[in-house]
């Protein structure tokens, strides 16, 4: 039992998910540090900005995994403010990527995964890290509530 719940204006409680998301065609962007370190910031304000709780963030060569909290989002509003945030910037930062990997078009694959965690936080956290960038910064639950 937790005994400090989150509380929202309408309800208390927390949804801890895994989230990743592939680049639109598998490329594998994220082998570029730069690119990888700057999708990192990105996501980072993206979830800062709207209030999105988060654990963990690690990359493989073309996708990244990530741990948060929905809050009072729902899935498909979750994967649109973030993946449409961080997408815009990062080609905008990167136009060069932009031209010869993603042809004029956006940086993610339509699809994405976002599942509830449910008691396996702990695996997950663990799978998250054993990717095959993961930064290693630990960042601190955000004191938004």
């Amino acid at each position: 039992m937790k005994f400090n719940p989150i509380r929202y204006s309408s309800a208390v409680g927390e949804s801890w998910h895994h989230f990743s998301s592939k680049t639109k065609y598998c490329h594998k962007i994220f082998d570029i540090k730069e690119v990888r370190e700057e999708c990192y910031k990105l996501l980072v304000e993206a979830f800062e900005r709207n209030q999105i709780r988060y654990e963990e963030i690690g990359f493989d060569n073309n996708h990244f995994h990530a741990m948060v909290d929905l809050g009072l989002y729902s899935r498909p509003q979750l994967a649109r403010i973030v993946r449409g945030y961080v997408g815009k910037k990062l080609l905008a930062r990167f136009p060069s990527i932009k031209q010869k990997y993603f042809y004029g078009s956006g940086l993610w694959n339509p699809a994405y995964y976002l599942e509830s965690v449910g008691k396996d936080k702990e695996f997950i956290k663990g799978y998250i890290r054993k990717q095959k960038y993961f930064s290693g910064l630990q960042k601190k639950l955000n004191d938004f509530f």
